[in-house]
């Protein structure tokens, strides 16, 4: 007789394999029914799914449940947050890189909390103000000392947390802090594999003991905004939260927020009311979405 199907989350993906971890604290090593190639459905990490195990460990995925969001690359679903990790020196903030991963995590619907790390290095408060005005979360870290990271530890005890952020930005050392164990499990992991830092094949996710999950993103940060969100230009506004209060009050209808005159958005980045930074980077975002012909979008 068989075991009866159960559910469970997928929490890694490698060489056609899934390990998935089901309610009672099992693990399976699946593979993916057929039908999953047939219909193109890719099946990732954070995908809830219902699989039929087997006495010796493994099993087959059967069923894939709703998902609440997903991203190309990393390819992770349910993503509870996005944790943008920025560094005040070494490397200095871009701001146009943070703008566009805000904007694909709007798009996505996934939150975006920033951490700051390095702030014993340079004054980040200026920096910290703008993205809270823009509507995000923000936490400033200094992983030596300590300060900050038991709030972002709580933030990291529910759900699924997927961080990314440059190179040097201090999301290794941040996470050692936290986890002193995290990091020598994924340096292992590196090992193994044999590949670079910055591979996005393989994904994983790492139980933080108290029912949280953190996926790393190495890679994420190095962002081609054309290649993993094509969307209409015309949407993009949505994306940018501090937009919200003054949408639909332009003078035109199908007004861009660039350069017309009326323009409601326009006028509150003039006042102050918008950062003029998050103002350049939609008007450069907007620029190359409106470069890629509307047949690829």
């Amino acid at each position: 007789m068989e075991p009866q199907k159960k559910e469970g989350l997928i929490i890694r993906s490698q060489g056609g394999f899934f390990q998935v971890r089901t309610g009672d604290g099992a693990e399976y090593a699946c593979r993916g029914r057929g039908r999953f190639r047939k219909e193109e459905t890719q099946l990732l990490v954070g995908d809830r799914v219902e699989v039929q195990p087997s006495p010796d460990g493994s099993g087959f995925i059967t069923g894939l449940l709703p998902r609440r969001n997903s991203l190309i690359r990393p390819p992770v679903a349910n993503i509870d947050r996005l944790a943008l990790v920025v560094s005040a020196q070494s490397p200095a903030p871009n701001l146009l890189v943070i703008d566009q991963l805000t904007a694909i995590a709007a798009r996505r619907e996934i939150p975006v909390v920033m951490v700051f790390t390095k702030t014993d290095l340079a004054d980040m408060s200026d920096l910290a103000e703008l993205y809270r005005r823009a509507g995000y979360p923000v936490h400033l870290v200094d992983s030596l000392s300590g300060q900050g990271v038991p709030e972002v530890r709580q933030l990291l005890s529910r759900g699924i947390t997927a961080f990314c952020g440059n190179s040097g930005a201090g999301k290794s050392t941040l996470l050692n802090a936290i986890f002193p164990d995290l990091g020598l499990a994924t340096g292992e992991i590196s090992r193994k594999l044999g590949r670079g830092r910055h591979t996005t094949r393989h994904v994983e996710l790492f139980p933080t003991g108290g029912g949280g999950w953190i996926a790393d993103t190495p890679g994420f940060s190095a962002v081609d905004f054309l290649q993993f969100e094509r969307m209409p230009p015309e949407e993009l506004e949505a994306c940018f939260p501090e937009f919200a209060p003054y949408l639909g009050k332009c003078r035109f209808t199908g007004c861009s927020h660039r350069v017309e005159k009326g323009c409601a958005v326009l006028a509150a980045a003039e006042a102050g009311e918008i950062a003029q930074s998050r103002h350049q980077s939609y008007r450069a975002i907007y620029e190359e979405l409106k470069s890629v012909p509307e047949w690829e979008r």
